[in-house]
């Protein structure tokens, strides 16, 4: 745990968020793009209530 916390830290990235969203999509994630969900390529998916605020 404490490796992915300080992984993500040192990646300017929230461990929270980054943990909640990465559990969130692992299930229905292509086995061959699981290298989007690393900590230095992942990026979080645009969340629908911040799209109908713009």
């Amino acid at each position: 745990m404490y490796s992915l916390i300080v992984t993500a830290k040192m990646n300017d990235i929230d461990p929270q968020a980054r943990l909640a969203d990465v559990l969130a999509r692992i299930a229905g994630h292509p086995a061959n793009r699981i290298d989007e969900l690393l900590p230095w390529n992942w990026h979080p998916l645009p969340r629908v209530a911040d799209s109908q605020a713009a």
